[in-house]
């Protein structure tokens, strides 16, 4: 089971700082293509970082595709000690990721940023031109596939003269 609309307003109200990337955000630009996790980038602050795994911790996050029973503390010092961690909880799939392939960290994607709402939530997410960008830069085949339907969304998106 997916509630991603349940992951956004946990970060939400622990007032984690992320930005929304990937499919998700691609569906919050208007995109129709599904996705089966949700993706973010957040900000490694010891303070946002305690932020991260409270907000989290109620879901019982575990690495996802790991064999079962591997050790796995779901911890400040353990996100503190890593940088990108694919999990699955009891809400769904999240990617929690440091940095990203061809866009960085949080302070490298922000002016990359919009303002939106997802599920009624307002979130920072990658813009248009963003998705594109870090999409193109990671290559692989569902990533170039979704780029030319953001494209077209940039398109439609621009003032016509």
């Amino acid at each position: 089971m997916n509630d991603f609309r349940k992951i956004l307003e946990a970060l939400r109200n622990a007032r984690a700082e992320f930005i929304l990337i990937g499919g998700m955000a691609g569906i919050a630009h208007g995109a129709s293509r599904l996705t089966e996790d949700i993706d973010v980038v957040y900000l490694r602050t010891p303070e946002n970082i305690i932020r991260v795994v409270t907000a989290l911790a109620p879901y019982s996050p575990y690495l996802r595709g790991v064999p079962p029973g591997l050790p796995f503390q779901w911890d400040a010092r353990a996100v503190q000690r890593g940088l990108n961690f694919t999990l699955i909880t009891d809400l769904g799939a999240i990617d929690l990721l440091g940095e990203i392939t061809g866009g960085g960290g949080f302070e490298q994607l922000l002016p990359k940023c919009v303002d939106l709402e997802v599920f009624g939530i307002p979130c920072r997410c990658l813009s248009l031109d963003g998705l594109i960008e870090t999409k193109r830069a990671v290559g692989r085949p569902k990533d170039l596939q979704a780029i030319a339907e953001l494209q077209l969304l940039r398109e439609a998106q621009r003032p016509s003269d």
